[in-house]
């Protein structure tokens, strides 16, 4: 079958590398792609929010599945298209993407469903969100409602910060529209987590645990990012809180998506803090997260294009998926002054020194002549697996002294088992 996958991310690559070991693949698209992923795939010079362009192309090259990665067409209703088109597309349509396009509209749905959170109220106008400045006390929580490219999230810790941060959303407008309304949120303490999960509409499977590093600098310091590496399974997510999740967080959204005829198909990433009362949902994502995919799929044992194919025909309920004991690492390795303004077109050296039982999944990358340059904010992720956890984070920093690029950074803690 031919493949399409629409994205040029590190979640791409992974998809991308994951779907070369399907015997059932015999074509890879990839719009737009980057210069790892056309060492497995042919690269199609379309952006990924260009819809009109892609379904054209779908449909020219007669391919048999597509997979939408980022937020950003899934938002604007790329599955709906396609689907119109009839054709086969691997994702949310435009109302269950609103999960993660609206904060309000995923706030309302867990409110609705008694799906744990944090408590919210929502504001369109600039001097009522200033006058509830302080209502759940501090640090507090402001959220852009809209897409804000995983930046649009201020935690204030006084009424000063918090002032600011609504002037900038609201007034400045420096998420755009996204911060036409936002969301106040009181502030969660404990440790947080992620779960990505298949869903059918009828049937949600959770996929192994990864803990996730969103801050750039060692010890949770500096400003938050897109995410700086992972590790799977995450220390904290034992069998009683899967139990826990499972009962409180899962049957809830599910039983939900069946109430509000949503019909869900594709990934669902939910956000957790595990606080001293049990977990509580920070927010969903439609679609598989980066850089968790890199340490979920390269445990996957199972052919990912038959997991989908269950998803579409919504058998996924029949569908056995099969997992690797290993502990798998991800560390990502960023442009210098990311996650702020930085520089691109930096040469990578050692791209081809990297062991067998680890794989570099390019993010921000772009080959330029003979040469692969930087592209991006998050560059590469270098990820490795091994027996434990602690054996594929050995790996993975092995194989980080390999490559090198001007001002390259990279956290030196990803994986250690006290967060």
């Amino acid at each position: 079958m031919k493949v399409l996958v629409i994205g040029s991310g590190g979640r791409e690559h992974a998809l991308v590398w994951k779907l070369k070991k399907s015997p059932k693949v015999d074509n890879i698209y990839c719009a737009p792609g980057n210069a790892g992923i056309g060492t497995l795939a042919e690269l199609v010079d379309i952006p990924a929010e260009a819809a009109e362009a892609l379904c054209a192309f779908a449909k020219e090259k007669q391919i048999d599945l597509t997979i939408v990665g980022p937020e950003g067409p899934l938002v604007m209703g790329i599955v709906d298209r396609f689907e119109k088109e009839g054709l086969k597309v691997f994702g949310p349509n435009w109302q269950c993407a609103q999960l993660e396009g609206s904060k309000a509209f995923a706030k309302d749905f867990m409110k609705r469903h008694q799906i744990p959170t944090a408590r919210y109220e929502e504001y369109t106008d600039l001097e009522a969100a200033k006058n509830a400045v302080g209502i759940y006390g501090y640090p507090m929580v402001i959220k852009a409602d809209g897409l804000a490219a995983g930046k649009g999230v201020v935690i204030a810790q006084d009424e000063k910060e918090a002032l600011e941060a609504l002037e900038q959303m609201m007034a400045e407008k420096k998420f755009g529209a996204a911060g036409d309304k936002i969301v106040i949120e009181e502030f969660l303490e404990g440790i947080e987590t992620s779960i990505l999960c298949f869903v059918d509409g009828k049937t949600i499977v959770p996929m192994v645990s990864a803990q996730d590093y969103k801050r750039i600098f060692d010890g949770d310091q500096g400003p938050n990012t897109g995410g700086m590496g992972t590790y799977s399974p995450s220390h904290i997510y034992d069998e009683k809180l899967e139990r826990t999740v499972a009962e409180t967080i899962l049957t809830p959204i599910i039983d939900g998506f069946k109430k509000d005829r949503l019909d869900f198909k594709g990934v669902l990433f939910i956000g957790l803090m595990i606080t001293q009362e049990g977990p509580r949902v920070l927010e969903f994502n439609t679609r598989f997260g980066d850089p968790e995919t890199q340490v979920i799929l390269t445990r996957l044992e199972s052919d990912l294009v038959e997991i989908i194919e269950s998803i579409l025909e919504g058998k996924l309920a029949e569908q056995k998926i099969q997992w690797s004991q290993q502990g798998t690492v991800c560390v990502v390795l960023a442009a210098g002054g990311y996650p702020e303004s930085y520089e691109k077109g930096k040469p990578i050296r050692g791209l081809g020194a990297i062991d067998p039982d680890a794989v570099v999944f390019h993010a921000g990358t772009k080959q330029l002549g003979q040469e692969v340059v930087t592209h991006g904010g998050r560059v590469l992720g270098v990820t490795a697996w091994g027996d434990t956890v602690e054996a594929a984070r050995k790996k993975a920093y092995e194989n980080i002294e390999k490559i090198t690029f001007e001002k390259m950074q990279y956290r030196k803690d990803i994986g250690k088992s006290i967060q």
